[in-house]
């Protein structure tokens, strides 16, 4: 009998979580349903009792069914669950149980990552998250697939790491993130610089211990080298795909949206909202419910980038707190994201930051803010972190391309010190 991989919680000692009964999780995702979540929604005996079903499939899989304005059926009007009220926590579909911790296996380990789609999570409010250790066992029991050895990531295309690699990488970036004498806008321009120096770097030259040295050095030469890299303005095509990008990552077409328009006009809608993100022109297309209706892209530029906000540390502070998260969580690359490599997966959170910056730009402009709040950046990044590793299309061909492309001109330093 295979023993299950020991968990290792997410080492992040100023991350902080408990559920606050918000309910926003159960307006807001779409949750899709293993055999034993269906065995219990039947013992249970809720399609008798509601007189409807409580659940739709869609391109062969089952989810939980949602209202028409996407909450789900079992949200009650004070924000909680109907089923946990009624049979109990462990009751609720798995996927409800584990929200937001993140279970991804590598081939020694699960590690427990973090969500910060939770409200809870951005506004780091709660216990300490070795408290929730036992229950987040109990849970995996129920996703047995997070508990087998999967592999381990490549480091880099067609390379697979080495012993220590990939831990060499975490530690020296997770070092460079929690620094607090590096200001907002040279830590994150320094983990974009980070990432396109070893997407440019001949890593097979530079294997075990010398790789561990190679990030150790880059790690450490952030702020002082960045002075002496001229830098200048994003470029129109790299703002263009920015905004792609960010488009791909607030789009959510719910099910019974898909189900009731259809497959062709739900694909034609968002080419649309697609090509109007790109162009940056007029008003914004409705997406993530709503969330930009009424936004005038033109507006978004007389919004100062997030290190002139008078909020500007708590912003730090959360995107630090967020990307030390998503690296140390085993987010970043591998089984955590798309399959990919560590230095693609790598590049793919510096854009994922970069996008949140410039929605919590476009979220301002739209309440009328002089500048970026607090608040404007959690709402960007509970919107912008929901999809990562989830969405098939943020692993897709398109996505690298959009990546390829950054590489070039300084492409992902210049994106994000348009909006950092």
């Amino acid at each position: 009998m295979t023993l299950p991989l020991p968990i290792l919680m997410l080492p992040v000692a100023t991350q902080r979580y408990s559920c606050h009964g918000c309910g926003n999780c159960c307006r807001d995702f779409t949750v899709q349903l293993r055999d034993a979540d269906l065995a219990k929604l039947r013992a249970q005996g809720w399609e008798e009792r509601l007189g409807m079903p409580v659940t739709t499939e869609f391109r062969g899989t089952t989810y939980l069914r949602q209202r028409e304005d996407g909450a789900c059926v079992f949200l009650m009007e004070d924000g909680l669950c109907r089923i946990h009220r009624e049979h109990g926590f462990a009751e609720k579909p798995v996927a409800c149980q584990l929200f937001p911790f993140v279970l991804v296996p590598d081939d020694v380990r699960t590690h427990v990552g973090i969500s910060f789609a939770c409200q809870s999570v951005r506004e780091n409010k709660g216990a300490e998250l070795r408290s929730h250790l036992q229950e987040v066992d109990r849970m995996s029991r129920g996703v047995p697939e997070t508990r087998v050895a999967t592999y381990s990531a490549l480091l880099s295309d067609a390379m697979s790491a080495k012993d220590g690699e990939l831990d060499a990488l975490r530690m020296s970036l997770d070092r460079m993130l929690a620094r607090e004498d590096i200001v907002l806008r040279d830590r994150f321009d320094g983990l974009a610089w980070i990432a396109a120096s070893l997407g440019k770097a001949k890593l097979a030259e530079v294997r075990a211990n010398r790789f561990g040295e190679l990030v150790a050095a880059l790690a450490g030469a952030v702020p002082a080298e960045l002075e002496h890299i001229q830098l200048g303005p994003a470029l129109p095509k790299q703002l263009r795909l920015l905004r792609q990008a960010a488009y791909a990552r607030l789009e959510d077409v719910q099910v019974n949206q898909a189900k009731s328009r259809g497959r062709w006009r739900t694909v034609l809608a968002q080419l649309l909202a697609s090509r109007a993100f790109t162009r940056g022109k007029g008003r914004a297309p409705s997406v993530a419910r709503g969330l930009l209706d009424g936004l005038d892209f033109a507006a978004i530029a007389s919004v100062p980038t997030l290190s002139e906000s008078p909020d500007r540390d708590a912003i730090d502070q959360l995107l630090s707190r967020y990307a030390r998260a998503t690296l140390l969580g085993n987010r970043g690359w591998g089984a955590g994201y798309y399959g990919w490599p560590a230095v693609r997966g790598l590049q793919a959170l510096v854009l994922n930051i970069a996008c949140t910056a410039w929605l919590a730009r476009a979220l301002a402009a739209k309440r009328g803010h002089a500048a970026a709040t607090i608040d404007d950046v959690r709402d960007a990044l509970g919107r912008i972190d929901r999809h990562a590793g989830r969405a098939p299309w943020l692993g897709s061909v398109g996505e690298r391309l959009r990546l390829e492309f950054f590489r070039l001109d300084d492409g992902l330093r210049r994106i994000t010190r348009e909006s950092i």
